[in-house]
């Protein structure tokens, strides 16, 4: 191993920067927590990484979870660009799949992302077959590109009908565009989407494409200030899918970062789990605005084909399925005409911030709840930004607007805030565990982020869950993810045929050219793979159906070589796929290949979560006192334990307090939290 011995993971959220740490020659880790800097979050970046390494040129590889592409698309706040289309097909952005925002009324206010005059039509024809019945006009594209040169686009989307089918007009454009564009900013759908479905495609590369100038630029910046600090390893990026990719694919797709921050979390949190023994978990971030929750079944993420960033902003590309709700620690509560008591959507987030927070907010939060039941510690605020947190002006806020129009004191608003805001949190539990057919008794919480290892209690009550994980550093998970997520590239083609007579030999040369591309990616990696893995999926349905199933091929690669498929071993794994999703075979049922889709994955090694276990210590020297802390209608005595002080093995019985820098863990009555060997805290249900 080279003096760069050193990989440092990069979370950048909402507040914070997070930063982990990990030295591979003696599998320690460190971790670093400082303020997000805007409008610029290269300056935190940076600060975070300074903060524990001092000189850059013994780091090998930098990983960055980033949220830049996710907040482009929520806030709008992408490119200028221009589309360049087929004849009559300008409107496909706008009419979508004939959805509305609101299911009532006559009314449903869209706009994408590109401006009607922006999107300009050109001659050109191809078949849903490949055939090319109008060649596509060239002079007419170049005269539309120059036109969105001289409207002030920074990027540029070709979208062209089924060319998915044949990419030959599409790639002609593409070359006649790129030859006159001032820079590199030009997507081609059939370059990033050769699948059917017409909407779908043009709505993921014109996406694309409006990501292009900021995530790239920005990701530019960040290389360049690496660089100029001494840095000669390897920076990646990690993808809505749960691998990482290099930075210039992440600037060439920034449409695969949409959920790259999310994703890493729950990368870490399986890992985490695993290594403790729970292969079966769910995970929930719970932030300043959102709860974030995703399932992991037997070691393995729920991957999601395509997914709605917002209301018709559709990315089709494998993301990590993950529910948000808002119910973070700065929704607010508030009281309807009809008197029901709401938490959220809207939120303090970090500025104003909650009541207590003492900066503007006069409305209560779930984090004023908190406060005023004595769950946080008004004394010691995480972050460090505040002195002390204003537990009266939290109280007088909860009852104003909660207590007073529902008949209650603010001890017992307060109570409601929290149950109102469990019930919400355990609803998005269940709609990824049992509204799927999967019994939460099997599964472990594991909650992280700053806010969520205060309800793991109410988690384990509500829905029925085995026990809590709280991880040794939760609010670092996603950082850690970033370190440990593995280097997987997918693609996908359209096949379109039967199965009966299918074209094998062309159906193999495009699994061949996926594993090509794939291998190649990994082999210019500067990384150390511990094995490569390649997986080929069919989407397949029979004639006349529209919902596929997926369908895992028994393929092997040896040296780079694919072992064509039969097919009847298509037909046999289908006729099992689709056997186990809908219980029985259409008898005489035309079986049908839609699309094939391939992933080559290089399998990153793994740290040991050991390292981050304390080395000594005593439950008695954890120990910081007690505070008076609300549960069920009632005050209890509760003990205070500094978190990262207590040893492997310790017991603490609820209820209970741990403090760390940041997170709050609660143990209600009648929990028990255990530390594991890797440092994580086990909660589960007291022993009768």
């Amino acid at each position: 191993m080279t003096s760069s011995n050193r990989m440092i993971g990069v979370d950048v959220g909402g507040t914070f920067t997070d930063i982990f740490v990990l030295d591979e020659a003696t599998g320690t880790a460190e971790v670093a927590k400082v303020p997000t800097t805007r409008p610029d979050q290269s300056g935190g970046f940076l600060s975070g990484i300074n903060s524990r390494v001092d000189d850059l040129s013994t780091v090998s590889v930098v990983v960055h979870g980033t949220t830049a592409g996710t907040n482009a698309l929520l806030e709008r706040k992408g490119a200028r660009i221009g589309v360049i289309t087929t004849m009559g097909l300008r409107d496909v952005l706008e009419m979508r799949r004939r959805d509305r925002p609101r299911t009532w009324g006559l009314r449903g206010n869209f706009t994408p992302v590109v401006d009607r005059a922006l999107r300009l039509e050109v001659p050109e024809r191809t078949l849903a077959d490949g055939t090319v019945r109008t060649p596509v006009d060239l002079d007419a594209v170049r005269a539309a590109a120059q036109q969105l040169i001289d409207e002030g686009c920074l990027a540029c989307a070709i979208l062209f009908a089924n060319s998915y089918a044949n990419g030959e007009n599409e790639r002609a454009a593409v070359s006649a565009v790129r030859e006159m564009w001032p820079n590199a900013h030009v997507s081609a759908s059939s370059e990033i989407l050769p699948e059917i479905r017409e909407f779908e495609r043009f709505s993921t590369t014109a996406l694309n494409a409006y990501l292009q100038p900021e995530v790239s630029g920005y990701l530019a910046r960040l290389e360049t200030a690496l660089k100029d600090g001494g840095f000669a390893g390897e920076f990646m990026i990690v993808q809505s899918n749960g691998g990482v990719m290099d930075v210039d694919t992440a600037a060439k797709l920034p449409v695969r970062t949409a959920l790259s921050g999310p994703a890493a979390g729950v990368i870490a949190a399986g890992y985490i789990a695993e290594a403790a023994g729970f292969p079966d978990v769910i995970t929930g971030d719970m932030g300043g605005t959102s709860f974030d929750v995703s399932l992991i079944a037997k070691g393995a993420s729920m991957l999601s084909p395509q997914t709605s960033i917002d209301f018709g902003m559709v990315v089709r590309s494998p993301m990590i399925e993950i529910t948000t709700i808002g119910a973070g620690g700065g929704s607010i509560a508030w009281v309807d005409k009809g008197g029901l008591l709401n938490i959220g959507p809207e939120s303090a987030g970090s500025t104003p911030g909650p009541v207590a927070y003492g900066q503007g907010n006069t409305r209560p939060t779930v984090t004023d709840a908190n406060v005023v039941l004595g769950r946080i510690d008004p004394d010691n605020p995480i972050g460090g930004k505040l002195d002390r947190l204003d537990v009266e002006a939290a109280k007088a806020a909860i009852l104003e607007h909660v207590g007073r129009p529902l008949g209650m004191d603010a001890l017992q608003a307060a109570e409601a805030i929290l149950r109102v805001a469990n019930s919400r949190m355990a609803g998005a539990l269940r709609l990824v565990s049992i509204e799927r057919g999967f019994d939460p008794e099997r599964f472990a919480f594991m909650p992280f982020g700053g806010g969520g290892a205060l309800h793991s209690g109410a988690m384990l009550a509500e829905v029925g869950l085995a026990r809590a994980i709280v991880p040794r550093y939760p609010g670092v998970t996603s950082a850690m993810g970033c370190v440990i997520a593995d280097m997987r590239q997918d693609f996908v083609q359209t096949i379109n045929s039967v199965l009966a007579g299918i074209d094998l030999q062309s159906l193999t040369g495009f699994m061949q050219s996926h594993v090509d591309s794939g291998l190649a990616t990994l082999d210019a990696a500067r990384t150390h793979f511990e094995r490569r893995d390649t997986e080929f999926t069919l989407d397949m349905a029979y004639l006349g159906q529209t919902h596929t199933v997926p369908v895992t091929l028994p393929v092997t690669v040896e040296n780079g070589v694919v072992t064509p498929p039969t097919e009847a071993q298509i037909a046999d794994a289908f006729d099992a796929a689709y056997r186990a999703t809908y219980g029985r075979l259409l008898e005489n049922g035309t079986r049908r290949v839609i699309n094939l889709r391939s992933a080559i994955t290089g399998r990153r090694p793994r740290f040991d979560l050991a390292t981050l276990a304390p080395k000594a210590g005593s439950t008695e020297q954890a120990f910081r006192g007690t505070r008076q802390v609300h549960f069920d209608g009632t005050w209890h005595k509760t003990s205070l334990y500094d978190r990262l002080a207590l040893p492997v093995g310790a017991e603490i019985a609820g209820p209970a307090i741990l403090e760390q820098p940041d997170t709050t863990v609660l143990i209600e009555p009648g929990l028990v939290g255990k530390v594991d060997a890797y440092g994580n805290t086990l909660i589960e249900r007291a022993s009768a």
